[in-house]
């Protein structure tokens, strides 16, 4: 079987190798695919050596399935053109997403609705995903009607770049704070300084309430994302739902918080167990022994947690909740992964 990886050497495409290999998906070939800058150079897959190629060659060796990870221009000029050759696309990008005639999928919630004529695929943001794994057992249990959400986005979901700024800015407060004689900060400056921030401002030490571009509604382009693929992954239209994305100095795994309201009243126990017994969920909920999910924990995990379940004081039908997930993971590489091994058992094998 051979699968085709898009945008191979980025930080998705990187990982998305990584989740590959403890999959169960009978892989015989890799078929690494990137720009042409990265083309010619060399990735390791379990134990053998593959050469990076361009787009074309990847389309012309005729793979079972192909993730795209390589941004929305590239998907939506070449994801079509994989699916006629009759391989299977699954795409990161925001390209497909809101595309009426493509399913939306979360492995976990909704891929019974895919059939053997979805030969592409959209895979949705990673605030979303995570932030419906753990709701998705209360809709389906209570029905939700509202849902205010504020993310604290770790700076990997905006790519190696954003990574690089803060790494940057990190080390640069270290000298001055340290004065390192052997690291001047004269030196740095020096190697460092043609490097372009990604970002309007300094991220470290720093919070910035923009995520992606602003629409012409004050909303960023993000938050829209957890508006309307929250809805289309549901289902359900009528959920009331208003969100705020922020950018926080850390280096991977996005952090949420959630507030719920229900459609009928509720036992807080009950909740946690649904949650709990959720597929891909964890639940860290102790607060008296200060458990509950955080970032630095959370890095490398291919599930999503949640914590601090609490009672909304101020309306008894609503609830408070913590999510915290690997956004490179569980919000990129991990469910698309899984959306190829549903793929391939459903409509390949």
């Amino acid at each position: 079987m051979k699968i085709a990886i898009v945008g191979v050497t980025g930080l998705v495409g990187t990982e998305i190798l990584e989740v590959l290999k403890q999959s169960s998906l009978p892989v015989t070939e890799i078929i690494p695919v990137a720009t042409e800058k990265s083309a010619g150079k060399t990735i390791e897959f379990k134990g053998k050596k593959y050469t990076v190629t361009d787009i074309e060659d990847g389309i012309n060796r005729n793979a079972e399935i192909a993730i795209f990870s390589a941004g929305g221009s590239t998907s939506l000029k070449y994801a079509e053109r994989f699916a006629e050759r009759g391989t299977y696309v699954v795409d990161n990008s925001s390209a497909w997403r809101m595309d009426r005639t493509k399913k939306l999928i979360i492995p976990e919630i909704n891929a019974d609705s895919l059939s053997k004529n979805d030969m592409i695929i959209a895979n949705p943001n990673c605030s979303t995903i995570q932030m419906l794994m753990a709701l998705n057992p209360l809709q389906k249990k209570y029905g939700i009607k509202r849902i205010i959400v504020s993310t604290y986005q770790s700076v990997s979901g905006s790519g190696i770049k954003a990574v690089r700024q803060l790494e940057r800015e990190t080390v640069k407060a270290s000298i001055k704070l340290l004065k390192n004689d052997n690291i001047s900060l004269e030196n740095f400056n020096k190697e460092n300084g043609n490097q372009a921030d990604f970002y309007p401002y300094q991220i470290y030490q720093n919070c910035i309430p923009q995520c992606d571009d602003f629409t012409e509604n004050g909303y960023t382009k993000e938050e829209m994302k957890l508006i309307n693929e929250t809805h289309k992954i549901f289902n359900d239209y009528d959920i009331k739902i208003s969100a705020t994305a922020v950018r926080v100095p850390v280096s991977g795994a996005h952090s949420e918080s959630v507030n719920v309201e229900l459609n009928t009243a509720f036992d807080l126990q009950e909740i946690k167990n649904l949650i709990s017994q959720a597929p891909g969920v964890v639940l860290q909920d102790v607060p008296s022994d200060r458990v509950y999910p955080m970032p630095y924990f959370c890095r490398g995990k291919n599930e999503v947690f949640v914590g601090r379940i609490r009672k909304d004081l101020s309306n008894e039908n609503a609830l408070n909740m913590w999510i915290v997930g690997d956004n490179l993971r569980k919000g990129a590489a991990t469910n698309a992964v899984q959306i190829a091994e549903f793929v391939y058992i459903k409509f390949i094998q």
